[in-house]
């Protein structure tokens, strides 16, 4: 049961990842916090790789070997980068205008679908408290609408919303994947979590060339130092949900739930000020006069 407990440390670990995210892009340009976010995750494992072609007893642990792939497999992960790329790009879009309650309590929605799509797809049997578990995502997720509209926010009409919802589910499509590639299909943790950061970073880098050559309304960048850390922390947590899926006995929909106990941690940390524009605020920043989404 060690992927349980790889489950919940991917999902605390996931919280301080969505204050990161959170407060780097409040009146931030999103697309080249997206690019360099990416770009420290792949820089931690370009190292790797090459070790892992050339002097793989230079690792300190077998874990960390990237094992060649077939062309095939290449393309699996680059599926996995598109989907999660898109994912990101509406989900960081959305985190940008909406506060981090509603934002982090709609995408703690994504077991939901992850669930249904583990029933139908991997025949996966829910124990009586995940049925109950579902029941409940559904009565609050009905519940934050009408709290939301408090805060002027109304579901039905709210583009960020029904962006926030789409990132939501195409997160959900993410893990599924996730299973198949790490479970059915037998990749390694770190064959998935290498390429798929190379694969990603690569992906990132159309819209973010957008963004430079100014074809969308014009905004800053600010470097802040949270910026890498989003990548940084990703880095651990997906380390972590990796190892957990590659179990032969884990179940996804299960894993899924686990991480999204990372609403837990912003709910908990965002009242003491974290994921507020105060991180990083007093850190040296350089504004480039640029393009971005408004």
């Amino acid at each position: 049961m060690i992927w349980l407990y790889l489950g919940i440390s991917s999902g605390l670990i996931l919280g301080f990842y969505d204050l990161l995210k959170k407060q780097s892009v409040r009146e931030n340009a999103v697309l080249p916090v997206l690019l360099f976010s990416n770009m420290a995750s792949m820089l931690v494992w370009v190292p790797l790789l090459i070790l892992s072609q050339w002097k793989r007893e230079w690792l300190p642990h077998q874990g960390l070997w990237v094992n060649p792939l077939t062309f095939t497999e290449h393309l699996m992960l680059m599926t996995k980068s598109t989907i999660v790329g898109c994912s990101w790009l509406f989900g960081y879009f959305a985190l940008k205008h909406l506060p981090i309650s509603i934002a982090g309590t709609i995408r703690s929605t994504s077991p939901l679908f992850t669930l249904l799509g583990a029933i139908l797809i991997y025949q996966e049997a829910p124990s009586g408290q995940q049925w109950w578990g579902m029941g409940i995502t559904l009565i609050f997720f009905i519940a934050l609408s009408f709290v939301g509209k408090r805060e002027g926010i109304h579901f039905e009409n709210n583009r960020w919303v029904w962006l926030i919802i789409l990132s939501t589910l195409l997160g959900a499509c993410s893990g599924l994947w996730d299973k198949f590639l790490l479970g059915s299909y037998g990749l390694s943790p770190a064959a998935v979590q290498s390429w798929f950061s190379v694969y990603l970073f690569i992906f990132m880098l159309f819209p973010a060339f957008g963004w430079y050559r100014g074809w969308w309304t014009h905004s800053k960048f600010q470097w802040r130092n949270s910026i890498p850390l989003i990548g940084i922390t990703l880095l651990v947590a997906d380390f972590f949900y990796f190892k957990a899926l590659s179990d032969p006995d884990a179940m996804v929909s299960v894993v899924s739930c686990l991480r999204r106990g990372a609403v837990i941690i912003t709910f908990s940390l965002v009242p003491f000020g974290l994921g507020k524009n105060s991180f990083g605020k007093n850190s040296p920043a350089y504004s480039v006069s640029s393009a971005a989404f408004s």
